[in-house]
């Protein structure tokens, strides 16, 4: 986990030129800013839409900006939205209220400000937690929860079940890792090189507020800042780890 982190830091710096540079995202989105708590603002996108309001809720250490193409899958049948939770983007990061309850509260406030109607959120990982908490306040308000590879209850955590642990051990090796030319020359090519070696493409939108992360630490060397971009990057294990191409430089 160490050595991938040390390495996207290293490749931020390499962009840090390029970050600084006018950018316009892409993906049709528009972007506000929703109040949940004192002094707390979530960026709120909106993808627009025809049908059922739909909630995307990302996993840990990545920005709703990582459903950016995902979310245009869903425009013919749904109304999309993306939350990007506390301390991630451009989002606030307040000192506290991370925990499940708060983080929870944060997605239903984002819910009743917009006024959305029986959503159906959709979640990814850490964001199976937010599910649960708002499920199990506000059922009869959802149109229903989907769970993508997302934990459920956060208090039972799969890789220390002994059980879990035997399967795993059961599994086929990965196989040795692909053969992949590395540039961190620029976003377009960092993105294309992370396809090619972990199979997983990441929005340029999402990779950008993780860089920017970084260089706040970097240039501000704040702790809670460094907190945040060993965050952002854990997310970017944990999604390789989920594709099933683990890196063997990994501990």
């Amino acid at each position: 986990m160490l050595a991938l982190l040390g390495f996207l830091i290293l490749a931020a710096a390499t962009l840090h030129g390029q970050a600084a540079t006018a950018w316009t995202d892409p993906s049709p989105h528009t972007v506000r800013r929703v109040t949940v708590a004192p002094n707390v603002e979530l960026e709120v996108l909106d993808w627009g839409g025809t049908g059922r309001d739909v909630v995307l809720l990302s996993g840990s250490g990545h920005t709703a900006h990582v459903y950016d193409d995902f979310a245009l899958k869903l425009k013919d049948c749904c109304h999309v939205y993306g939350i990007t939770r506390r301390g991630y983007g451009a989002s606030s990061v307040p000192a506290t209220g991370y925990d499940e309850p708060s983080l929870s509260n944060d997605v239903w406030t984002v819910i009743e400000t917009l006024g959305l109607k029986a959503p159906v959120l959709i979640g990814h990982s850490m964001a199976g937690a937010e599910l649960t908490g708002v499920g199990m306040l506000h059922s009869d308000r959802l149109g229903g929860l989907v769970y993508l590879d997302a934990i459920g209850d956060s208090t039972d955590d799969p890789p220390d079940d002994p059980t879990w642990k035997a399967l795993q051990a059961k599994l086929p090796p990965s196989g040795a890792p692909r053969v992949c030319t590395e540039d961190r020359s620029t976003f377009t090519a960092f993105q294309a090189y992370l396809q090619c070696r972990h199979g997983i493409a990441i929005p340029e939108g999402d990779l950008r507020q993780g860089f920017a992360i970084a260089h706040q630490n970097a240039d501000a060397n704040s702790a809670k800042r460094y907190r945040l971009a060993r965050r952002v990057f854990s997310g970017f294990h944990e999604l390789f780890e989920q594709a099933g191409r683990r890196d063997h430089d990994i501990d």
